[in-house]
């Protein structure tokens, strides 16, 4: 693929920021963090307790936590590699409120994401559901050290 490629990613716990960034400086691709307005604790990321936050928006399919900064302008990316955990099989819905709030008409999509048991299959199909316009790719779990000959291959494709 050509044109200038983004990372965008979603990170609770760090996992995905280093695969994320790791993508970005071996493809030159720029950098974005979803970052939430409110960051996340401990105590809301306990997926055992169901009434930590992250249970309650997960259990809330219109639920669209607010993003710390905007998005950056999507006119000057062909392609944004897009990482998230997977949180209940799915992306968290932060990253819904990221491909909710921009135009991605004609962009290529090729999520990523980090798991400690779940495929990303279910998110696959969540993300094409929240943002149509874009032109999907199939995504990859990453949960070693595999994230650039991945990255660099499906740019490649």
């Amino acid at each position: 693929m050509s044109g200038k490629i983004l990372v965008a990613y979603f990170s609770a716990s760090g996992v995905t920021a280093h695969a994320a960034k790791e993508i970005a400086i071996a493809t030159g691709a720029d950098l974005y963090e979803i970052r939430p307005e409110m960051p996340y604790t401990a105590a809301d990321l306990d997926w055992t307790d169901k009434s930590s936050r992250s249970s309650a928006e997960m259990n809330d399919p219109a639920c669209r936590p607010a993003i710390a900064r905007p998005a950056p302008d999507m006119a000057q990316y062909d392609t944004v590699l897009l990482g998230f955990p997977i949180w209940w099989y799915v992306e968290p819905r932060i990253v819904d409120t990221f491909l909710e709030s921009c135009d991605f008409s004609g962009k290529t999509i090729i999520p990523f994401a980090t798991s400690g048991g779940s495929g990303i299959s279910g998110a696959e199909k969540s993300l094409k559901k929240h943002c149509p316009e874009a032109q999907w790719e199939k995504g990859q779990l990453l949960n070693g050290s595999n994230a650039v000959a991945w990255a660099r291959e499906a740019l490649n494709a």
